[in-house]
């Protein structure tokens, strides 16, 4: 491109865009300009809306959980009595005999022959 003070000729297509851009800009005045809509609606941004449901949430979430403890404990029991690993040591139980097979008598209900 040319650079001012250098003394040297402009190209032809810098010439033209040169031209066409200062046609534009002078093609556009103050009456094409219109100022802008003043804003319609709430003021509120969508992330004050985002923030707030974020907090009902969480606060929701808070009071369940608070609900949830409270309400689902068991009531304290004390512990039961440590026992012994071992059984229980006492008089020791009757050790049962052998019968004798000859003093046994057969059934009423056995077969007679």
């Amino acid at each position: 491109m040319n650079e001012s003070g250098t003394g040297t000729t402009a190209k032809p297509v810098e010439e033209r865009l040169r031209a066409a851009l200062a046609a534009r800009a002078h093609s556009v005045g103050p009456a094409d300009l219109r100022p802008l809509r003043p804003p319609t609606g709430p003021v509120r941004s969508r992330r004050v809306l985002v923030r707030r449901a974020v907090a009902g949430v969480l606060v929701l979430a808070a009071v369940a959980a608070l609900v949830f403890l409270s309400v689902h404990r068991e009531p304290a029991r004390p512990a039961e009595p440590a026992r012994s690993p071992h059984p229980p040591t006492g008089t020791p139980a009757p050790v049962p005999r052998p019968v004798n097979p000859s003093t046994t008598q057969p059934s009423p209900s056995a077969r007679q022959p």
